[in-house]
């Protein structure tokens, strides 16, 4: 079997097909950003993006993976390693706190904004709702996600710098 795996092909054997999605990246592939809080699917921490939407890979299977492109969070940096604007912006607002759900809170935000680049605060609250935090009031997640969202209407992908690729000259310019 073949995964896509930020924006790397990743082969994986066809006995991982009835493993969790979330089990083979962390286990098998060292991604560790994606953690297992609940795993059932109601929490998630565990948010990867399978074609630009985001997915629970404590419950997706390997094979439901298999011909999708997968995005962790690790895959939201720059190749120079650079963070990603929204990465960045969750850093500066504060809105790390024990870091635990934040992979997840990130990766959705960013199917989000890839959408709406002009969110009002409510479009975001109720965007992120599916993304559980115990240490925060959401407020310093929803100030990031506000601050980071002009960066995803300077390119007409809005990926700025993520999925393998460098930054478009646009968001090298202004981050």
């Amino acid at each position: 079997m073949i995964l896509h795996i930020n924006g790397r092909e990743i082969e994986a054997a066809d006995s991982a097909g009835d493993r969790h999605l979330l089990d083979f990246i962390r286990h098998d592939l060292d991604l560790t950003g994606a953690k297992n809080a609940c795993g059932i699917g109601v929490c998630s921490a565990c948010v990867v993006l399978l074609d630009g939407e985001p997915v629970k890979a404590c419950v997706k299977k390997v094979r439901d993976a298999v011909g999708h492109e997968i995005l962790t969070i690790e895959g939201m940096a720059g190749e120079d390693g650079a963070l990603h604007p929204l990465q960045q912006a969750f850093i500066d607002s504060g809105a790390i706190q024990c870091g635990f759900c934040i992979p997840g809170m990130v990766l959705s935000a960013h199917a989000f904004l890839t959408k709406n680049s002009s969110p009002t605060r409510d479009q975001i609250r109720r965007a992120i709702s599916p993304n559980l935090c115990r240490c925060t009031g959401y407020q310093q997640i929803i100030d990031a996600v506000e601050t980071a969202a002009p960066s995803y209407s300077k390119t007409t992908d809005g990926l700025c710098g993520s999925v393998g690729s460098a930054p478009s000259a646009a968001c090298q310019a202004n981050p």
